[in-house]
């Protein structure tokens, strides 16, 4: 109680200091430490609302682990307030992550990078279905249920995958123009288990 009675003094007389001195580089400063406290606080949710203007960057945040990837953990997916807000993170120089981050709150550091899906990419994915050298990714030929929850997708084939994007591909020119479709994941620098 003593103490909070001391660090709300401090606080008021601070306070005061940079109102009574007309000092407006306070107010930049105390913002500044907002908006960093605010980027290392991030959700999965604010990093998915905020993505597209913050590819190529550093990013820090946080959600909780639903998969880590079967074939060595060099994927894991962190969910944010619903299964529907998901994003992937890649181990990449990092090698793996620990399984123990499946069903415990995760914080990231890492890239935020932007993959395209366009017609050109469907068509290579097409060529190489017909060629069968495709790699394969999760328990089925549809592949990852975990990735396909991140990007919102529901068919249960490649040939459907490929349609279904074709679909949204369509609605997402004639809505804004733009002819790819985008989704993020993050290149992880490092990740804490909390």
């Amino acid at each position: 109680m003593k103490r909070n009675i001391i660090l709300i003094t401090a606080m008021a007389i601070s306070a005061l200091l940079f109102t009574s001195c007309g000092n407006n580089s306070g107010k930049k400063a105390e913002n500044s430490a907002s908006v960093q406290r605010a980027a290392a606080e991030m959700t999965v949710d604010e990093l998915l609302t905020k993505a597209e203007s913050l590819a190529d960057k550093q990013v820090e945040f946080q959600g909780v682990c639903t998969h880590t990837c079967q074939h060595g953990a060099t994927k894991m997916f962190l969910m944010g307030s619903d299964d529907t807000k998901t994003i992937r993170v890649e181990a990449c120089k990092l090698g793996s992550f620990d399984t123990k981050c499946v069903n415990s709150m995760v914080k990231v550091t890492g890239i935020l990078k932007e993959q395209r899906i366009d017609e050109a990419y469907l068509q290579n994915w097409e060529a190489a279905l017909k060629a069968a050298n495709t790699q394969t990714h999760g328990n089925s030929e549809a592949g990852c249920d975990s990735e396909k929850l991140a990007r919102g997708e529901t068919a249960d084939t490649p040939e459907g995958r490929i349609a279904d994007f074709r679909t949204k591909i369509a609605q997402r020119k004639a809505a804004t123009g733009k002819d790819y479709l985008s989704f993020y994941y993050v290149d992880a620098i490092s990740y804490e288990i909390r």
